[in-house]
């Protein structure tokens, strides 16, 4: 499979890249800074120059041509101000949803966050500003004609792998690996399987295929 993932340079992403790349399929990373093509061509992506928060529905689709799936794994980040968390967060995974609507792509993934809908509308707080622009994408994705699947991992980490998960609509608080976020992703991708579900991911003692095949 080809597949297109938005912030290809994302620690998730690049683990899911070599993944992906490992297992014989073709990924593709989204970047917007030239310097970041080595690190995806070592783990085996092809980079693809192209600015979401600066490109329209029909540049990104042309781009898309020929993808089985598509990922959203962008994100403005921490430091970045309020403004950049909705053209970015937000506004980013709405234009990926129509780019691979218009390209004919029919699978996307994105990497939401758990809270996601709990956000105060009234903040200008930049951890409310990004739980609402991540729960504002979710509905606007969920709304698309797509075989979308929404993942909110728990607190993110760079810890080891461990293969054993907690996936459900609501899991409680928790943390997970991004490597083992990198994985469900690529199971979801390679294994077609949680179309149309959005769920909560952490860290938990299931092995990744039989939470899934719970879901």
């Amino acid at each position: 499979m080809r597949i297109v993932i938005a912030g290809g340079h994302g620690k998730i992403a690049l683990l899911l890249c070599r993944q992906l790349a490992d297992a014989g399929h073709e990924p593709v990373g989204i970047i917007r800074k030239p310097d970041q093509s080595d690190d995806l061509r070592a783990v085996g992506a092809t980079p693809l120059l192209l600015d979401l928060e600066h490109s329209t529905v029909d540049e990104l689709a042309a781009a898309l041509t020929g993808a089985d799936a598509t990922v959203f794994a962008a994100g403005a980040g921490p430091d970045s101000g309020p403004d950049r968390k909705l053209t970015l967060d937000r506004d980013g995974a709405i234009l990926l949803a129509d780019a691979s609507v218009r390209a004919g792509v029919r699978r996307m993934i994105v990497i939401s966050s758990m809270g996601a809908d709990s956000f105060d509308a009234s903040s200008d707080d930049g951890f409310q500003v990004y739980l609402r622009a991540k729960s504002e994408a979710d509905a606007a994705v969920r709304e698309r004609d797509l075989g979308w699947t929404i993942v909110r991992p728990g607190s993110l980490t760079d810890s080891d792998p461990t293969g054993v998960v907690t996936l459900g609509e609501s899991v409680g608080r928790g943390s997970i690996p991004r490597a083992d976020v990198a994985a469900l992703l690529a199971a979801l991708l390679v294994g077609g399987t949680a179309v149309g579900r959005q769920f909560e991911a952490i860290s938990g003692q299931t092995p990744l295929d039989d939470a899934l095949a719970a879901l």
